[in-house]
């Protein structure tokens, strides 16, 4: 048995499959009836009740190194070591029970100055091939003298006791810095491994003075780097897949004073209502190597109904970002010349487009408006208003200030332009108006990124404070002022005096923000 296993009190016996290749980690996922194949040779799996992630279930150690510099609260909701070792304990004789265990040792980090080693240990052999598509994958060199910076413990089967673990139910994730431990169990959701890594990451990587992001990113022919900042499904995978430019990442990335670094080596993207037509490089990435997570398959043809949201709204693709034909391989790119909030708004009254001064963009990153889609969280059944801040709070566990304030200092220091783009609802509010078209979100992206934005006249928006151009190519002109798109125009400024109430409501919490950002928000 391994020394690592043995340090952490596995007394396994059976058999261990370490690092194995895709192949074999796909055979012995068939092999063990965890999934079948679908037509074009890719992993399809069932995840159960839990098909996204359960932030209710989600705990950090509350421990002397680490209290004052998480921000507690309904996101990081503390337990208490003894009630960590207990579940540690439980986990430990469950999988020292197995008859067989499942191992990937790779990297979270593209930059090796900057990147974090880790050890996965899963109960599931398709959690082994998921997890090794997304995470960094080691050369043998750098596999010879892997030494895991943090170990994740995956087990679907581990079911905790909330009386006697001190938890909400009987899943858990904890993460424990002091032990530099990760523990999942009882969710099937890959989900969930990669984003307790990221939110480990996101923690560590601050106090190098290096800003973690919840964004995707790619380069232009022209060598300049984008960032896209957005929850899940507002769009950030499916805009910087773009055949013109490179893909670097589409999660999570690092901004060092060496430029930008994906997290990853692979995606995980959303499947709902997938076409080919639409999102082409996700559509032909699904074929052997990709787990395809509660995608509703004809047993027959074993071709997906990517329509059919039956199971979740919340389908998953993993794959390796080498499945995109014009990736950047290297993971990293130079400072961004342009970024982009994406929001998702239900409401129906925000510009489709706005250009953000430096202020509003902090405003903006703090607020980190969207509105929740139906199936990234348990009992999210329709598009739900809230505000995350930096775009991904639940997996930013550090005091506000101190995302804030780097965003800052990258921004001033290396310039970018930024802009608020609104990949929601128009004319209405959810139920009422209608989506914004990927066509047109993709030419107000491509406006932004070519620097057309530049070259034309804006007006400012009464309320929200925001400039919004007066044109934009291959864009409707009649669309680009909200208001312009609602029949009932009264109704139109009851809806987005309600959207700017919540604004400031929500801006209240920071109130160690200074004046001229606070006054960069709605008037």
């Amino acid at each position: 048995m391994p020394t690592r296993l043995k340090q952490l009190g596995i007394k396994f016996k059976g058999k261990l499959h370490k690092n194995i290749s895709v192949d074999k980690s796909l055979k012995k996922s068939l092999e063990r009836e965890e999934g079948e194949l679908n037509k074009t040779g890719a992993l399809t799996v069932k995840t159960g009740k839990y098909t996204g992630r359960s932030p209710d279930d989600r705990f950090i150690v509350d421990d002397p190194l680490v209290h004052d510099k998480i921000n507690w609260g309904k996101t990081n909701i503390p337990i208490s070591f003894e009630n960590y070792k207990r579940l540690y304990n439980h986990m430990i004789s469950h999988l020292s029970k197995a008859k067989e265990l499942f191992i990937f040792d790779g990297f979270i980090g593209a930059d090796p100055r900057h990147s974090l080693p880790v050890k996965v240990v899963n109960e599931f052999a398709y959690h082994n091939l998921a997890i090794g598509q997304l995470l960094r994958r080691p050369t043998s060199e750098e596999l010879s003298s892997h030494n895991p910076g943090f170990t994740v413990l995956v087990a679907p089967n581990c079911e905790a006791d909330p009386k006697e673990h001190g938890v909400n139910s009987k899943a858990f994730i904890l993460i424990n810095f002091k032990e530099k431990i990760v523990l999942i169990g009882t969710s099937r959701y890959t989900g969930e491994i990669k984003k307790s890594l990221f939110t480990v990451m996101n923690y560590l990587l601050p106090q190098k003075d290096i800003l973690p992001m919840h964004c995707s990113a790619n380069i232009g022919k022209d060598g300049a780097t984008a960032l896209f900042f957005g929850l899940s499904g507002t769009g950030k995978t499916t805009l910087s897949a773009d055949p013109n430019r490179k893909l670097i990442g589409d999660d999570e990335h690092g901004w060092s004073p060496e430029g930008i670094f994906n997290f990853e080596g692979g995606c995980y993207a959303k499947c709902i209502n997938l076409t080919r037509e639409n999102e082409p490089q996700i559509y032909d990435a699904i074929k052997t190597g990709a787990v395809v997570e509660n995608v509703v398959m004809d047993p027959k043809t074993k071709e997906y109904d990517f329509a059919d949201s039956s199971m979740t709204e919340n389908t998953r693709v993993a794959y390796p970002v080498d499945f995109i034909p014009n990736a950047e391989l290297s993971g990293m790119g130079g400072h961004p010349k342009t970024i982009i909030f994406l929001t998702a708004d239900a409401f129906g009254v925000l510009p489709p487009v706005s250009k953000l001064n430096h202020e509003q963009a902090m405003y903006h990153f703090m607020s980190g408006y969207t509105s929740k889609l139906a199936g990234t969280e348990r009992g999210i059944k329709e598009p739900q208003a809230t505000f995350s801040a930096f775009f991904g709070e639940p997996f930013m566990p550090s005091k506000p200030m101190i995302y804030a304030s780097l965003l800052r200092k990258y921004i001033s220091k290396y310039g970018a332009n930024v802009f608020l783009i609104n990949t929601g609802w128009s004319g209405g509010p959810y139920g009422t108006g209608e989506r914004i078209s990927i066509k047109l979100t993709r030419a107000m992206v491509t406006a932004a990124l070519e620097g057309e934005l530049e070259k034309i006249e804006y007006q400012k928006h009464p309320l929200f404070n925001l400039d919004m151009p007066k044109t934009c190519p291959s864009v409707p002109s009649e669309i680009l002022n909200p208001i312009n798109t609602w029949e009932d125009k009264s109704s139109y400024e009851k809806k987005a005096r309600e959207l700017a109430k919540l604004f400031k409501d929500n801006f209240e919490k920071f109130k160690e923000a200074p004046d001229e950002i606070r006054s960069a928000g709605p008037i």
